[in-house]
């Protein structure tokens, strides 16, 4: 039996760091976002865009390492935006009530342009 894996892309233009997230969120797999995220927070990025549209599922682990992105970046000035949630993420999403409290769009496309700062 194999373990889940998650894929972690990065990119960077002026202002706005562009993550895609790819795979199984929990507990195993939360390492390897936090530890990309931790190096966007480290950079002078205003707003990072979390691509989840090849995230197949998040647990809690995935909730916190998203809500604690959203607040650093919230308290330096900047912004968090998700894009492109999966049914299986957005169902997780809703539950936890970020639905109501995160700025979430319907595609990549739609979070870049945004100017949510």
């Amino acid at each position: 039996m194999s373990l889940p894996e998650l894929k972690v892309a990065v990119s960077y233009s002026e202002t706005t760091v562009a993550v895609t997230v790819d795979g199984h969120l929990n507990s195993l797999t939360v390492g390897v976002l936090e530890s990309n995220l931790n190096a966007v927070l480290s950079t002078d990025a205003r707003r990072i865009v979390l691509d989840c549209s090849g995230l197949s599922f998040t647990s809690s682990a995935g909730l916190r390492i998203f809500l604690e992105t959203v607040k650093r970046m919230k308290s330096r000035g900047g912004s968090c935006a998700f894009a492109s949630l999966t049914p299986a993420v957005c169902e997780v999403f809703q539950m936890a009530g970020f639905l109501e409290t995160m700025e979430v769009h319907p595609s990549r496309e739609s979070a870049l342009i945004s100017k949510n700062l």
